[in-house]
């Protein structure tokens, strides 16, 4: 089963996915894929806070910046559960990791690909994004780019997945729910 948790910057999306993911991985082996990769003291408070957050809840962290699928390579058991932290880390690691900037539709393919392999591999996957158009500003080309592959990505994960969650100020709403095979919106 896959589940989508997609919200805006602080809407507590990331507390959220962590006890959902608790809730399905009931005695069985839980791992934690991280995206991002720290460059400044910012992100290093980030990932700090993250780790605290998660701290105790016997997660198996997995550093996976690109190339999502291989994380699969970590995991010992199938009927393992993941929480992939965060789709927003990942589209940009991947589209601007190389010398070249990758394309809307290249790092598209590649990562819907990629979470289509962990979606078979795992018993539960978990993946947490960003609603990227709420601030209605216009950017340069190459971020644009960014937050249209950020869309389709979006777009093609709900697509793919069994239950959509976005979290408001906290508050979970569900947008689509087929995991009890009714295919009804709770």
């Amino acid at each position: 089963m896959m589940t989508l948790i997609i919200g805006g910057s602080g809407s507590g999306k990331s507390a959220f996915a962590e006890n959902c993911i608790g809730l399905l991985a009931e005695g069985k082996k839980k791992y934690y894929l991280a995206t991002m990769q720290v460059f400044d003291k910012e992100g290093e408070k980030k990932i700090e806070r993250h780790r605290r957050l998660r701290s105790g809840k016997g997660f198996l962290t997995i550093e996976q910046p690109t190339a999502i699928e291989k994380a699969l390579t970590k995991i010992s058991e199938k009927d393992s559960c993941a929480l992939l932290e965060c789709m927003s880390n990942l589209v940009a690691n991947e589209m601007f990791s190389g010398e070249i900037p990758g394309t809307e539709a290249e790092v598209t393919e590649r990562i819907a690909a990629g979470i289509s392999r962990l979606k078979e591999g795992l018993e539960h996957l978990v993946i947490v994004s960003n609603n990227v158009f709420e601030d209605g500003r216009q950017y340069d080309e190459s971020t644009m780019e960014y937050i249209r592959a950020m869309g389709k990505i979006n777009e093609l994960l709900a697509g793919m997945a069994d239950r959509v969650v976005e979290v408001v100020v906290g508050i979970p709403i569900t947008v689509k729910d087929n995991s009890s095979g009714t295919g009804r919106k709770e």
